[in-house]
C-alpha cells in the first residue's frame, strides 16, 4: 500500500494568540517507487507535513497511513516508522561514530538485526552511494570532503532500507554539480531498490527534472497535484506564489517572446535538446 494521507491537519500554538493553522485537510497518496516533489514558499507548511509522513509528528486531526499503518495508533507508528527513512538538510551534521562502516551501521543495529545481515546492509548502502568499501569503510566520517559526508550519512538511511525516503532540502549547500550528483544517485537507489523519493526543494529546476508528480503547497493546503508538465505549464501563477519558474520555462518564455516559437520545456536538458535540434534542421 502507498503512503495515504487523508484530511491531515495540524495546528501550532493551538488556543494562543500565537495559534497557526500548519496543515488544512490535506489529501496525498504517495505510489511505490515514485519519485514525488513537494514545491511552496517558506511556511506553506512542507516540511510540516514530510514529519508527519516521518511518523515524527502524530496526527491531531485525520490520518496518516503507510504500508498500512496508521500512524494515529502509536504501536503502529513505531512499525510504520520503520517503513520511511527521513532526511533533513545537512545530514552530514548527523555524523558521530568512529568509522564511516560504525555510522552507517547504527541504524540497523538498532534493528536487532543479526551481524551478518548489518554487514550486508553497510555494503550495499555504500554501494549504492557510491562509497568504494575498500577506501571509505574504516575512514573517520570527519576525514572527507563535504560531498563524500552527504553521501554517508545518506547511507545510512538506506541501510534500514526504507520503502519510502522523505527528504526535506536534500542539496542545501550544494554547488550545481553537487546537486545534481546527489539527485543522480537517488534517482538511481529509487530505480534499484523500488523506494519511494519524496522531496521538498526549492528548487524548481531540480524538481521538474526528476520528479514524476508534484504537489504545490501555499498556506497549509494543497492547491495543486500533477506532472511536471501540468504543474509548470498549468495555470498556476507560480511567480505570484513567490516560486521560480525552472530556467528552462523561463529561457522559453524570453525566446517566445522574441518571435521564437518554442514549445513548453521544463528541463535544461530537454530545452539544450530541443534548440540542438533545431540549428540541426536548419
Amino acid at each position: 500500500m502507498p503512503i495515504e494521507v487523508k484530511r491531515l491537519c495540524h495546528t501550532y500554538l493551538a488556543g494562543t494568540a500565537g495559534e497557526k493553522a500548519a496543515l488544512k485537510d490535506i489529501e496525498l497518496n504517495i505510489e511505490k517507487g515514485e519519485f514525488f516533489g513537494i514545491i511552496g514558499h517558506t511556511g506553506s507548511g512542507k516540511s510540516t507535513l514530510l514529519q508527519h509522513m516521518g511518523g515524527i509528528m502524530p496526527p491531531e486531526a485525520g490520518t496518516v497511513i503507510v504500508d498500512g499503518y496508521d500512524f494515529a495508533d502509536k504501536k503502529q507508528r513505531i512499525e510504520g516508522r520503520k517503513k520511511v527513512g527521513l532526511v533533513f538538510q545537512y545530514p552530514e551534521y548527523q555524523l558521530f561514530e568512529e568509522t564511516v562502516a560504525k555510522d552507517i551501521a547504527f541504524g540497523p543495529k538498532n534493528m536487532k538485526l543479526e551481524q551478518e545481515e548489518i554487514d550486508r546492509r553497510v555494503r550495499r548502502a555504500m554501494e549504492l552511494v557510491g562509497l568504494d568499501w575498500e577506501r571509505f569503510a574504516e575512514k573517520s566520517p570527519f576525514e572527507l570532503s563535504g560531498g563524500e559526508k552527504r553521501r554517508a550519512a545518506l547511507a545510512g538511511i538506506i541501510a534500514m532500507e526504507p520503502g519510502y525516503l522523505i527528504l526535506d532540502e536534500p542539496m542545501a549547500g550544494l554547488d550545481p554539480a553537487g546537486r545534481r550528483a546527489i539527485l543522480d544517485m537517488l534517482d538511481g537507489i529509487r530505480r534499484e531498490t523500488g523506494c519511494a523519493v519524496i522531496m521538498v526543494s526549492h528548487s524548481m529546476d531540480d524538481i521538474a527534472a526528476y520528479s514524476d508528480r508534484v504537489a504545490v503547497m501555499q498556506d497549509g493546503s494543497i492547491i495543486s497535484t500533477g506532472t511536471p508538465a501540468e504543474i509548470f505549464g498549468g495555470e498556476l501563477d507560480l511567480e505570484a506564489m513567490g516560486l521560480e519558474l525552472p530556467a528552462a520555462s523561463g529561457l522559453g518564455n524570453l525566446l517566445r517572446s522574441k518571435g521564437m516559437d518554442v514549445p513548453e520545456i521544463y528541463t535544461m536538458d530537454g530545452m539544450a535538446e530541443y534548440l540542438l535540434g533545431r540549428r540541426q534542421s536548419a
